[in-house]
């Protein structure tokens, strides 16, 4: 939030310093034209499911998933220690009120005693799946970002056509090609503004997720090779930095 309402204050601020007016940057039809016009051409090369999955991950950007490595490491260790006491039996309590999906699967799989480089497999299999799905969502707002100021320049050129149609009234070609020029500034802000910085959070809390994931399978696989729990927490200490 705090960086959409700077580049709005900045872009709008320098605009009010160079004696313009903000009345003349709000244009309801060019952003009819660029807005709708991106939307539908990024619905033409997305199928369905993944449009909708895009949509549904901007929250992601405001409220993004937890994945605390420093908290995962504390709980693997505690793991390790009790499957040293009670076995690997000992974590079915654990499996059984855990929330996260990934973490159930992986601790179901110690509990029913796979083989480690089994878990690995099966686990590997998971990240590269969730992380195909994830960054097709953040394709939705890259393919956004490279039509909008497309879009831009096409509502610029419809404007400038409106205008030359009305040469005859010499007063009116200012304001028109004016306003004509607002749908390239609609079409480059929220490429530049939203879509494409929206685009590059969700690879970066994509990429942070799997970097979680990857640290849960190496504890989880140590855990089965029955590895010391002080071993196990100097090993996954290098993915906290």
């Amino acid at each position: 939030m705090a960086g959409i309402v700077l580049s709005l204050l900045a872009i709008v601020g320098g605009n009010l310093l160079e004696g313009g007016h903000t009345s003349s940057l709000v244009q309801l039809t060019a952003l009819i034209i660029v807005f709708g016009g991106t939307l539908g051409a990024t619905m033409v090369q997305t199928p369905l499911k993944v449009f909708i999955h895009g949509l549904k991950r901007i929250r992601w950007v405001f409220l993004p998933p937890a994945a605390e490595c420093d908290v995962s490491l504390k709980k693997m260790v505690e793991w390790s220690r009790l499957v040293r006491k009670e076995g690997l039996l000992g974590l079915q309590q654990i499996a059984d009120q855990e929330k996260d999906k990934f973490i159930k699967k992986g601790l179901i799989l110690l509990v029913d005693g796979c083989e480690p480089e089994e878990i690995r497999k099966m686990l590997e299999v998971e990240i590269d799946s969730f992380a195909a799905n994830e960054m097709s969502g953040a394709k939705v707002y890259e393919a956004m970002g490279g039509y909008s100021p497309t879009i831009g320049i096409i509502g610029a050129v419809m404007g400038l056509i409106h205008v030359m149609n009305n040469l005859s009234d010499p007063s009116a070609l200012g304001p028109g090609i004016a306003v004509a020029f607002v749908a390239t500034i609609y079409g480059v802000g929220l490429a530049n503004l939203f879509f494409l910085p929206i685009a590059n959070k969700l690879k970066t809390l994509t990429n942070h997720l799997v970097h979680h994931r990857e640290m849960l399978i190496d504890g989880m696989v140590a855990i089965a090779e029955g590895e010391n729990p002080r071993s196990l927490e100097s090993k996954l200490e290098g993915y906290l930095t």
